[in-house]
């Protein structure tokens, strides 16, 4: 007899919680977008050096992959509610301490608070929380969630530019400090419950027993693969999303306009994340991936070549629409590969790998401009992180297509 397949976890409440998720990950992010538009007048404060702000912004990415990695435990006993919660109080306290000022209380609040305690308490357990609502429809989840940054970017630079021509920044992140709570914190309360996944654990391995592999080969040893393949995606990923309002001025736009092409970029990316995650749930996440990076990494160097408000924007909009669907794939990807029982130290985990690519993008071009006088030489070293990504990447796809579709196996440990 025919068995009928088990039924869906996926109900209505499913992409309800998916939409509260997208609408808190869209709040939390508008801090981390401030210090981009605001990049040359914080500058300013420190005789124009950028590396300062660039480095505040690193440290948010890098800060957020180390606290997920400790939230995404606590997420799984606490739940998302109580992470969500208190990250959004740590982001509105980060903003506070920066507003005294760079170098120390910037750096101080955008790293502990805003990265760290912040974000870390959120954009790692978004993801774990989300993806164990859904089952057939996963991908599509986890783009829809994973937009929440870009549509913080796309929603937030015109607005804060405004707010900072006529307040200054400090008044600025006040002022979305008290708003990012007022929204956040009642509808985290309201409707993050516990998700229906049942989590099975997997026994460990011992000495004669089974030990698992994925794509044929040893199962950490793929996971580490895309660990440092996500983080060399993302050095190239993290520079013009940090410094394009900048180089926008120095390359005779306005602010305004630099704001909007940040606008443009991020808003296509939101858009664009949804194709992506449709994409996925057809041909898998790795293969996306791949697709994706390559894509970004066409869009990067042209960002070399950009002299004009069309070609900028031209070029913000191909950015956008190449790198949205890379993160949440490779999420999509370690669900399709691992067990469901890991995910809550191996999502952070790639995560946080993404931060340090991130982290390092956005400093590194901060740094290589302040050496260089402008920002070619970065961009340049975006495209070759980019490059080594696709050679990693590559190789996990051709591997995949010679293992019967990459599923688990496992096979007999040595005596």
């Amino acid at each position: 007899m025919l068995q009928s397949a088990p039924p869906s976890i996926e109900t209505r409440e499913s992409w309800v919680v998916a939409s509260v998720a997208l609408l808190a990950m869209m709040m939390c992010f508008g801090g981390a977008w401030m210090t981009a538009v605001a990049l040359k007048d914080i500058a300013a404060e420190l005789g124009g050096s950028r590396s300062i702000p660039a480095l505040a912004s690193a440290l948010i990415w890098l800060g957020s992959g180390v606290g997920g990695l400790i939230m995404g435990q606590v997420t799984d006993r606490f739940g998302a509610r109580w992470s969500v919660m208190c990250g959004s109080t740590m982001i509105a306290i980060g903003l506070a301490i920066s507003t005294f000022g760079p170098p120390w209380p910037l750096l101080i609040g955008h790293g502990i608070f805003i990265g760290l305690f912040g974000l870390g308490g959120i954009n790692a357990p978004m993801y774990i929380y989300v993806s164990r609502w859904f089952d057939r429809r996963r991908g599509s989840a986890l783009a829809l969630i994973s937009s929440g940054s870009y549509l913080a970017g796309a929603l937030w630079p015109p607005i804060f530019a405004r707010v900072i021509a006529h307040v200054g920044w400090r008044e600025a992140m006040l002022i979305y400090a008290v708003f990012e709570m007022a929204v956040v914190l009642p509808f985290a309360a309201i409707y993050m419950r516990n998700s229906p996944e049942v989590i099975l654990p997997v026994p460990a391995a011992g000495n004669g027993q089974a030990k698992p592999r994925v794509l044929g080969w040893p199962s950490n040893v793929v996971f580490v693969m895309m660990c440092f393949a996500i983080a060399l995606c993302c050095v190239p990923m993290a520079m013009p999303q940090v410094h394009l309002v900048a180089f926008c001025g120095d390359i005779g736009i306005s602010k305004t306009l630099g704001a909007a092409a940040l606008s443009t970029l991020l808003g296509t990316a939101f858009i664009s994340r949804q194709m992506w995650g449709y994409i996925s749930d057809r041909i898998g996440g790795l293969a996306t991936v791949l697709i994706g990076s390559a894509w970004q990494c066409s869009a990067m160097m042209m960002f070399v070549f950009t002299h004009n408000e069309v070609m900028l924007f031209t070029v913000a909009a191909a950015f956008g629409l190449g790198f949205s669907g890379i993160i949440p794939a490779y999420v999509l990807a370690s669900r399709e590969l691992f067990a469901a029982s890991e995910a809550a130290w191996r999502i952070p985990a790639l995560l946080g790998s993404s931060a340090i690519g991130m982290a390092s993008g956005g400093w590194l071009g901060g740094l290589l401009y302040d050496h260089f006088g402008y920002y070619a030489p970065a961009f340049a070293t975006g495209v070759g992180a980019n490059l080594l990504n696709l050679v990693i990447v590559g190789t996990l796809v051709l591997q995949q297509s010679k293992t019967r579709g990459g599923m688990r196996t496992l096979t007999p440990a040595a005596g």
